[in-house]
């Protein structure tokens, strides 16, 4: 069965797999102030997929599964150095590109150091959610590409649209959104930071492979602010 017919099976039908909107890639932050209310009630659908077919971690394969058994090896896999595909010896960008040898593994090492309060988080999770992947509409958000979901914990999704626009301040609506919706989420900071260095070190690792450095510069500065902005939640 191919991935859209098993995208309709899983996700709840209040996601639209054909969304038609306003691309919310052009919306500037008091907008967003006034309707991300409209965003955070759209992505967290997502995470009520049903993934009892699914078994393990990370991005789905050629099979429309998980590729990793626990969450651990999803993460260290996805830096691995041996890979047999486009990052195979990726880090020989340290010498060629802005992506310097100490930063990346500074904060490798913080995301495994809070890593392990994600290890028994499985959701089914968008993966690739940045503000030009999605569309305004009247009542919802909607979400364009669909081509690396993973299952892995929810917060992914959030820490995805916060890692381009950290002035947006994802994190910190998020902390009123759940007191306002009643909504308990167990070690948020820690899950937000492992989530937010994965998604924050593997952008830097493809800017830095085709040498933007603007966009290297940009992320290596929100990754920076990260940890300070979260621990004073």
């Amino acid at each position: 069965m191919n991935r859209d017919h098993l995208l309709r099976q899983w996700l709840p039908e209040s996601i639209s797999l054909n969304p038609i909107g306003r691309d919310a890639g052009n919306i500037w932050i008091e907008e967003f102030g006034e309707i991300y209310l409209k965003f955070f009630d759209s992505i967290m659908e997502i995470q009520k997929a049903d993934i009892s077919s699914l078994k393990g971690f990370g991005e789905l394969d050629e099979n429309n599964q998980p590729q990793y058994a626990t969450f651990h090896e999803f993460i260290t896999d996805t830096f691995a150095d041996d890979r047999d595909d486009y990052w195979k010896n990726w880090r020989e960008l340290f010498d060629t590109s802005m992506m310097t040898k100490e930063f990346f593994e500074t904060y490798y090492e913080k995301m495994l150091h809070y890593s392990k309060y994600c290890e028994k988080q499985r959701y089914f999770t968008n993966n690739a959610l940045f503000f030009g992947n999605m569309v305004i509409m009247e009542n919802s958000v909607g979400f364009l590409d669909w081509s690396r979901v993973a299952v892995t914990d929810w917060l992914l999704d959030f820490a995805c649209i916060d890692l381009h626009r950290p002035y947006f301040l994802i994190p910190e609506k998020l902390v009123t959104y759940f007191q306002e919706k009643g909504i308990m989420v167990e070690n948020f900071k820690e899950r937000f930071l492992c989530m937010a260095y994965y998604k924050g070190l593997d952008a830097l690792r493809w800017h830095a492979s085709i040498q933007d450095d603007v966009s290297c510069k940009t992320i290596m500065e929100s990754i920076s602010a990260l940890e300070q902005r979260i621990l004073n939640l």
